[in-house]
């Protein structure tokens, strides 16, 4: 049980237009796999609010050296990586029939208090489990995304969103895959049909109820800007950086709820 592998074909409701893979489908496959491993672990759901514990996704990492298509036969792999300060490290990669790893990620979790909502110390449920020493889909730590200051231009405002009913989960709030979603959903059509190679980093800040809106903001990320997550992807040919922000009641009443970063090798 140390690593989780589970053998699919890649569903037709899990491609775009390119007949590959996306990046949310990416995600549920992801989530998939770290919920039923943590189920054969005894530290799922379940056994977790017995103690008043949970499992926040606090942020990603993924790199996409293929995207796999339609009814191609892939293996999805998930394992936990030990901790780091208050993360709770897992990774996850999708091999291909040959074996290969052509999609990686790293994630890093929260065990949260569930009364207090205030974080535990990992040590405190990954003492027991398997650390797998060694096995990396990525290395270092998640990428943590930083703010921007030139969201403040107005051509930088995508719009918003409104918490619906298919966008929360069972904990009561918006998934952690509804917001790759979202920010698919405003890209100029074209670029995620030709990317051949992609990477995404993304933060979780703050937890979105139903009926709760979010502004999308956006803003172009120069080629020669320095990040961890430009030295490991290398020179995107688009790339650019997002933020949600939650609406108050008062106009100046908000805070982001995520940011990330998406970079993009296209087709050749």
């Amino acid at each position: 049980m140390d690593i989780q592998a589970e053998k699919i074909s890649v569903p037709f409701g899990a491609i775009d237009t390119s007949d590959r893979l996306t990046a949310a489908a990416t995600f549920d496959f992801f989530q998939e796999a770290a919920i039923n491993h943590a189920e054969n672990l005894g530290v799922g759901r379940e056994a977790l609010v017995k103690s008043g514990q949970g499992w926040v996704l606090s942020r990603i990492s993924v790199q996409w050296d293929r995207r796999p298509k339609w009814r191609e036969e892939v293996t999805v792999r998930s394992w936990p990586r030990g901790w780091e300060k208050l993360f709770a490290l897992r990774d996850y990669d999708i091999r291909d029939a040959e074996d290969r790893p052509i999609v990686r990620a790293r994630s890093g979790w929260i065990v949260l208090d569930l009364e207090k909502r205030r974080p535990l110390r990992p040590q405190t449920v990954m003492e027991n489990l398997p650390l797998n020493d060694g096995i990396n889909a990525m290395t270092g730590s998640p990428a943590a995304v930083e703010p921007r200051a030139d969201y403040k231009r107005l051509d930088a405002r995508l719009g918003e969103r409104q918490a619906a009913y298919s966008d929360i989960d069972y904990n009561g709030h918006v998934n952690n895959t509804r917001y790759i979603q979202w920010i698919q959903d405003t890209i100029e059509a074209g670029v995620l049909e030709t990317a051949a190679q992609m990477r995404l980093d993304i933060n979780y800040l703050s937890e979105v109820k139903f009926g709760e809106t979010v502004e999308l903001w956006s803003a172009a990320i120069d080629a020669a800007e320095a990040s961890v997550a430009a030295d490991a992807f290398g020179k995107a040919d688009w790339a650019c950086a997002y933020e949600g922000r939650r609406v108050g009641a008062e106009a100046d009443d908000k805070a982001a709820v995520f940011r990330a970063e998406l970079r993009i090798r296209k087709d050749r």
